[in-house]
């Protein structure tokens, strides 16, 4: 029996796996290729791993993930803005040109919802919202357990949504009344990072200020976890930012369960007792009480079980003319 494959395109990590059309994940293939990657490298990196795989079985379809905005009916990519060379790549073109074998590309985001809601903590949810903060920030809605793809080129991405921006204040710099930014520019994992590693950023009576090397995300839990000032008050700036974007989403689309996954998504409790507190705070009347805020279930596997997914079934993306 032939086996299919589901590849992960991130702005950092890599992914590769085998597996079965139930989403079954028999083998992962794995690499950060650095801050310098550029779509050559990671293209390459595939290129190698996938023949590999082709040497030891048979393959009857690829489903990918790509980080970030796609035109969905011809799989071409609009841009990443993470990792440069992708403007306006032809990625569908390209994995059946080199591998001879039907391959659906979807939003990576979009894909690990397919994957949660599917196999994971949207079972049993009508209207679910997926979105992970990794990288970047993503998100994917089901509605009636089917994609929302907008007008073709993917809808609710909830990283790129408005948001207050309270950088300059924190850090002691004249802000601007009303200044705002993209929700990804304070929320995800690169954002919280590169600012937690700005010199001065962090007080010298924190935690923080003792460890050594990189300050991380985790660092940030753990030093909340500690009760340290500085971390609690980072902490819930970040968590009541991202609930900004949840309770808007709430209001437009009323989604009765929400799922979050991404590397941030792994601090925990600490990170979403603050995103349950604040969603609840912001969220309109006729949304409270009726939505959950959960954690992703597969969490580092949901793009790979998406994959896996819509490499056997191509309608669960929103591929039109498709029978179940």
């Amino acid at each position: 029996m032939s086996k299919l494959i589901g590849v992960e395109i991130g702005g950092t990590k890599q992914q590769i796996a085998v597996g079965t059309a139930d989403g079954t994940i028999l083998d992962v293939r794995q690499v950060k290729l650095g801050e310098k990657t550029n779509a050559a490298d990671i293209l390459a990196w595939i290129r190698e791993n996938i023949c590999r795989i082709m040497n030891e079985c048979e393959v009857g379809g690829i489903g990918v993930g790509f980080g970030g905005p796609l035109e969905s009916c011809s799989g071409r990519v609009l841009c990443s803005l993470q990792v440069p060379g992708w403007k306006d790549f032809r990625l569908k073109d390209w994995f059946e040109e080199h591998f001879n074998v039907r391959s659906v590309i979807v939003n990576d985001t979009v894909l690990g919802g397919i994957g949660e809601l599917i196999l994971g903590n949207g079972a049993g949810s009508s209207r679910f919202f997926y979105t992970n903060i990794g990288t970047g920030i993503g998100g994917g809605l089901y509605i009636d357990r089917r994609y929302y793809d907008g007008s073709g080129y993917g809808a609710c991405y909830l990283g790129n949504t408005w948001v207050p921006d309270w950088r300059g204040a924190v850090m002691g710099e004249c802000s601007v009344p009303g200044a705002g930014t993209r929700l990804e520019l304070i929320c995800s994992g690169k954002s919280i990072e590169e600012r937690l590693n700005i010199p001065g950023y962090v007080p010298a009576g924190s935690v923080l200020a003792k460890k050594g090397g990189r300050i991380t995300c985790q660092d940030l839990a753990e030093g909340a976890g500690r009760n340290d000032r500085f971390c609690r008050e980072e902490l819930e700036r970040t968590a009541s930012t991202f609930s900004i974007g949840l309770a808007n989403v709430l209001a437009i689309a009323a989604p009765d369960r929400i799922a979050i996954g991404g590397g941030v998504a792994k601090m925990g409790e600490p990170l979403f007792s603050r995103i349950r507190n604040y969603t609840d705070e912001y969220s309109f009347v006729a949304d409270r009480g009726h939505y959950e805020i959960v954690e992703s279930s597969l969490m580092d596997h949901a793009v790979l079980a998406g994959g896996l997914l819509v490499a056997g079934r191509p309608q669960l993306a929103g591929w039109k003319g498709e029978k179940e």
